[in-house]
């Protein structure tokens, strides 16, 4: 268990920083298109296009780092004001839905992958396929931080401590 959870710390990180870095070049290349837009008159006719597709990658890659660190929307309020146990099987059946959704997302965007990879992106030369992979991609990554998200909940970490909670503890002490 331990090993696994470090392996989804990891890899959990390495999808963080994907997202950062595919934000970071969405943001670049919108600039980039308004000002080949607006200040030459002359669009770009690629960034748009690259910009969209980064934005799909950062979200599907961002949603694992998401569920890792409880920022996901939940069922929070109710769970917390259930009984331990019971709000602890309801956030693992939540989880386990979130699996079952990934799952199935996974298997059916590969296979959606698959059938387009011969279609080419309009304005560039190459395969369409390159952006819809983020989908099969970022679900298995969401995966492993979902399995990891119910093991700490069933080795005892749950429920996560409120951000206030924490600062309020560190400023009595």
């Amino acid at each position: 268990m331990i090993l696994f959870l470090r392996f989804e710390a990891i890899t959990t990180r390495i999808a963080l920083w994907i997202a950062i870095l595919c934000l970071v070049a969405a943001a670049g290349l919108t600039m980039w298109q308004v000002t080949t837009r607006f200040a030459f008159g002359r669009p770009s006719t690629w960034s748009e296009v690259i910009a969209r597709s980064a934005l799909i990658w950062s979200v599907f890659m961002g949603v694992a780092a998401a569920f890792r660190e409880g920022t996901m929307i939940a069922l929070e309020i109710i769970q917390r004001n259930l009984p331990h146990r019971l709000g602890l099987a309801l956030y693992q059946f939540s989880m386990a839905l979130t699996l079952v959704f990934f799952s199935i997302l996974f298997w059916q965007s590969w296979s959606m992958t698959l059938r387009v990879q011969r279609q080419l992106l309009a304005p560039l030369e190459f395969s369409i396929a390159w952006v819809y992979v983020a989908l099969p991609v970022g679900s298995v990554f969401i995966i492993i931080a979902v399995l990891g998200c119910m093991i700490r909940a069933g080795r005892g970490a749950w429920p996560p401590k409120d951000d206030e909670a924490s600062a309020a503890e560190g400023t009595a002490t």
